[in-house]
């Protein structure tokens, strides 16, 4: 596949999760608190979807990884906000089940994709560490968030959440730098800045 195919996948990807931040902070900017529209799950899921895409397309495991880990935490939030059901049988059938589609087509597709996805010659091993330990940190804002929201039974996003943010996404910022990936790094680079912003909304909201 022509490479700007890939880098366009990509570049969508990240301009429908730095669209979804921007939603969620002019929002939130509005209201002088952090709130959560439904609108920003829905746009996580489908910028997820793509994400994952780009991913596969560079053999590079650790964007797949991330993505894998939030995709059906996604789903449970539009769930917690009543929006799930709502969509068409059809659409929530495919969505649910592409993670499994992906992995039956990389496994009979006549090469062994996991081994490429480990020995990518364009990632030494340090790094891939590295950056799938970032986008395991960047998850683990999802995964607080989920056991937070459920505890509350409603879709929040609390300062842990923010906070996990801001410490993966440098982490992550620094991947992309290494790895010359200008998708993951303008990405993130706006949105550090929205994390911060959070950070000091949720900061002067509990004071």
């Amino acid at each position: 596949m022509e490479i700007w195919i890939i880098y366009s996948i990509g570049f969508l990807a990240q301009i429908l999760f730095s669209g979804r931040l921007l939603i969620q902070w002019v929002l939130s900017e509005k209201a002088k608190k952090v709130i959560t529209p439904s609108l920003f799950w829905q746009m996580s899921l489908f910028a997820s979807f793509l994400l994952f895409v780009y991913g596969y397309l560079r053999d590079d495991f650790a964007i797949m990884l991330g993505q894998t880990l939030t995709y059906f935490i996604y789903i449970r939030n539009l769930q917690l906000q009543g929006k799930w059901k709502k969509s068409p049988i059809a659409l929530r059938f495919f969505i649910l089940i592409f993670p499994v589609l992906i992995v039956l087509y990389g496994f009979n597709n006549n090469k062994i994709d996991v081994i490429n996805l480990f020995k990518n010659e364009a990632i030494p091993l340090w790094l891939l560490i590295w950056g799938s330990v970032a986008q395991i940190i960047f998850t683990l804002r999802f995964v607080y968030q989920w056991i937070y929201s459920e505890k509350n039974k409603e879709s929040i996003l609390p300062f842990g959440f923010w906070l996990l943010s801001l410490a993966g996404s440098i982490m992550i910022l620094i991947y992309a730098v290494m790895r010359r990936d200008p998708v993951l790094f303008l990405g993130h680079i706006f949105g550090s800045i929205v994390y911060v912003r959070n950070l000091i909304l949720l900061k002067k909201t509990n004071d």
